[in-house]
């Protein structure tokens, strides 16, 4: 057993990546110049929904640098499959999702305002957009359905032949019958009817990517900002372009964050590898600001009616959810499974309630596609659950953290109604030091002073709950996973003890390079600086999943731990054999093969030299080389939990709102790295705030058109928007995996946006407020304006 005690798991040591972002040495994907360089241009489309009549290509043709035009015909006549969806949904009556194709370039019809027309190819990138310019499309323009509600309307346009009335699924989860018995005994219900804004995700580097094609062996690299180059390199090759993989490499050199938007496959990299063997030259494009708000996957976009029943002591007895969930013009990669598998599994919270019900029906729209985005599904959830517990204790004239603690879930493992088993927590815990740090003693004397001043003050609460690290394959299978959901990970040691790591993990922003540097060099007591990470290269790295749904250290940690003990395993037998002592009697501490119970050791250095050089060890026996690998498959989901205390001063004469305290106390389980965890909770709770308070992605009603377009438009959190927050940690740490970690990533951008809202619906006394709470939203509020 490794003795951990001088292990730096659980230290804050300082982010090893940070030293070539903060000096400019960073390489991403536009950073990328290859020999013989070309650039693309997609033409888009630039209304919502239009049938193309006909494209005229013969000036944009020949003009300067251009290269090659292609449009949807040409993929359709070299037969180029649709984009696929990773996950298959059924209706409630058992029928699969309406699956439309999703074509990498329009065929026929454009269905929303950005739509990929043609893919022009230059020797630079103006000339491909000079000549973008020179095309011609012949639109016929279709009227646009863009409200959520009003998709599936009788006499609305038809988006997709195959998806009638616009509807992709109507699916239920939970024992209906039974919640209807329950709210029919109910003391009091608590009804509440609110939309979860559309966001865009925004993440600092824009999606771009380089392809080529190699005449030598017929192969195709492709350099990508994406979050998980294999299932990219997978969902590409096979599904899309019909190509063995071993002839597609996905590289995703350093990434500028994704948050969710860099999981999918997109058809303007597919475009690009397509393209390259047909132009015989490599192909760059990196999409502007502008594309990147029309184009990238958006996020959240439901409308929800809520209901909880209960009886006359505020104990929970059921709850009903009709969701109507905005899937855009098309299916992305993960979109089906956001707004059931990732949502309605997640409204028991942390709470007792017996029986739940949740149908979501889900619509396309002429809107850019919808899918994953920080928390993807949770934060919908728990918008649900923490506005209806809040208004329900209100209802109840209880206090809100008092509803909370009489429903609060206190037995693990916890099957919950909707098919989740929880395994360990404490929420009450949790909700005690949240309340202390919160000083919510003291909140009645700082609503008085602000009273004085003429302001309101509110107090909010959110207790959440996630789940991370979406497992096990098998579950998620029978549950329409296309995929698995496993890890991979291999440990090459080198002669001289140093260590390189291949994880199927990407890091765009999480600090793998140092955390998972800290396992390896934890579990094997070597230096950290004597560990090297590698990811984002199919072309090194086994296989993996990539990066989403907090899984990185749960699942790809865990992955690199068992090929981890794996090496340990076999170097016992190797220091066996020099230290003339069977392998049994072996102990590994301290970075030391010992044998017990004496003062017999060697170091692992040694170890590892001697198993390149093998003169003392029986090759029949034992290979040389000390490299391992291992896949990890979780049993279940890791399930970070928290409490939110939000404390906010309203100006009724302006509607601003101040945040004047934020306390988050989460339960990560054991945490590797303090400082990246906390840095994890503060940007994640900088986008539940952006959401709750500014951002919203609108689109005009009749013509489509993107009104929040920029950032003249499009209102994102700043430094003054935000206070200076508390975060504290409880941790109870993970029963199955071996770290006993959970996920922290998402955290904070779930439970921020319902503590805000309940803060300020407290201090303005109303039930109904919409995010974003902009200053008009909260000034009309406080003056009983509709």
């Amino acid at each position: 057993m490794t003795d951990m005690s001088n292990s730096p798991i659980g230290k804050s040591l300082l982010r090893r990546e940070d030293q070539r972002f903060l000096t400019g040495a960073g390489q991403y994907t536009d950073d990328i110049s290859l020999p013989g360089q070309t650039f693309a241009y997609f033409l888009r489309s630039p209304h919502a929904h239009a049938a193309i009549k006909s494209i005229d290509l013969s000036a944009a043709k020949s003009a300067p640098g251009v290269h090659a035009i292609f449009t949807g015909a040409d993929l359709a006549e070299a037969k180029v499959g649709g984009l696929p969806c990773g996950w298959l949904i059924h209706s409630k009556d058992g029928t699969p999702m309406n699956e439309p194709p999703h074509p990498v370039l329009a065929q026929g019809k454009a269905r929303h305002v950005g739509d990929q027309v043609c893919l022009v190819v230059a020797d630079s990138l103006q000339e491909a957009k000079d000549a973008s310019e020179l095309i011609v499309v012949d639109y016929e323009v279709l009227p646009a359905v863009i409200d959520t509600t009003k998709a599936d309307a009788p006499g609305v346009a038809q988006i997709h032949d195959q998806a009638p009335n616009n509807v992709c699924y109507d699916w239920g989860h939970g024992d209906a019958a039974a919640v209807d018995a329950a709210f029919a005994k109910a003391h009091h219900v608590t009804k509440l009817s609110f939309a979860n804004n559309r966001l865009i995700p925004n993440a600092m580097e824009p999606r771009a990517a380089n392809a080529s094609y190699s005449k030598h062996d017929e192969s195709y690299t492709l350099y990508v900002a994406n979050q998980n180059p294999h299932v990219e390199r997978l969902l590409m090759s096979a599904f899309v372009l019909g190509l063995p993989e071993s002839k597609v490499r996905v590289i995703a050199p350093d990434v500028g964050g994704g948050f969710g938007s860099k999981i999918f496959l997109y058809a303007e990299e597919t475009a690009l590898v397509w393209a390259s063997k047909r132009v015989g030259r490599p192909i760059k494009w990196t999409a502007d600001r502008s594309e990147a708000f029309l184009t990238d996957a958006h996020g959240r976009d439901h409308v929800t009616v809520a209901e909880m029943a209960m009886d006359k002591d505020g104990k929970f007895l059921a709850m009903r959810v009709n969701t109507i969930a905005n899937m855009g013009a098309y299916l992305s990669t993960f979109a089906s499974s956001v707004p059931t598998i990732l949502y309605a599994t997640l409204l028991a919270g942390q709470y007792t309630t017996p029986v739940i019900y949740c149908n979501v029906k889900a619509v396309f729209t002429n809107t850019a596609p919808v899918d994953a985005y920080r928390g993807a599904g949770r934060p919908e959830a728990t918008y649900v659950v923490e506005r209806l517990v809040e208004q329900a204790a209100r209802d109840m004239q209880l206090d809100p953290a008092e509803i909370r603690r009489r429903n609060f879930i206190r037995t693990f493992p916890y099957a919950t109604p909707v098919g989740l088993t929880y395994d360990i927590g404490d929420y009450d815990a949790t909700l005690k030091k949240a309340i202390e740090m919160a000083d919510v003693a003291g909140f009645p004397a700082r609503k008085a002073a602000s009273a004085a001043k003429g302001k309101k003050r509110g107090l909010g609460y959110s207790c959440y709950i996630e789940a991370c690290g979406l497992a096990p394959s098998n579950i998620a299978g029978a549950l329409g996973a296309r995929a698995g959901l496993f890890e991979a990970g291999e440990v090459r040691v080198h002669p001289t003890g140093s260590v390189t790591v291949f994880t199927g993990s990407h890091s765009h922003g999480q600090g793998h390079e140092t955390t998972f540097a800290q396992v390896v060099a934890g579990r094997l007591g070597i230096p950290v600086e004597s560990v090297e990470i590698v990811h984002g290269d199919t072309g090194r790295v086994p296989f993996g999943m990539g990066t989403y749904g907090s899984r990185s250290l749960s699942v790809g940690g865990t992955a690199i731990v068992k090929a981890v003990d794996k090496v340990i395993a076999k170097g016992k037998k190797i220091a066996a054999h020099l230290l003339e002592a069977a392998d049994t009697d072996i102990v590994f501490e301290n970075g030391e093969f010992k044998v017990a119970g004496t003062d017999k050791k060697v170091a692992f250095a040694q170890v590892s030299l001697a198993a390149y050089v093998p003169h003392n060890y029986p090759l029949d026996k034992l290979e040389p080389g000390l490299n391992e690998n291992a896949f990890y498959d979780p049993t279940n989901f890791t399930y970070p939990a928290g409490s939110y205390v939000c404390e906010v001063e309203v100006d009724p004469a302006t509607g601003t709102t101040e945040i004047c305290s934020f306390v988050a106390v989460d339960d990560f389980g054991n945490i590797v790295n303090p400082m990246v965890v906390e840095g994890q909770v503060h940007g994640g709770l900088a986008q539940g705030i952006g959401q709750a308070l500014l951002e919203s992605c609108v689109y005009d009603t009749e013509s489509g058109q993107l009104l929040s377009g920029s950032y003249m438009d499009y209102a994102m959190p700043r430094a003054a928007d935000l206070p200076s927050f508390k975060i504290g940690t409880n941790g109870t740490p993970c029963t199955h995996n071996p770290l006993g970690v959970k996920g922290c990533g998402e955290a904070g951008a779930i439970g921020s946006p319902p503590a805000l809202i309940n803060a300020i619906t407290d201090a303005l006394g109303v039930v109904d407020l919409a995010m974003p709470a902009t200053a008009e939203r909260v000034w009309r509020a406080a003056n009983g304006l509709s």
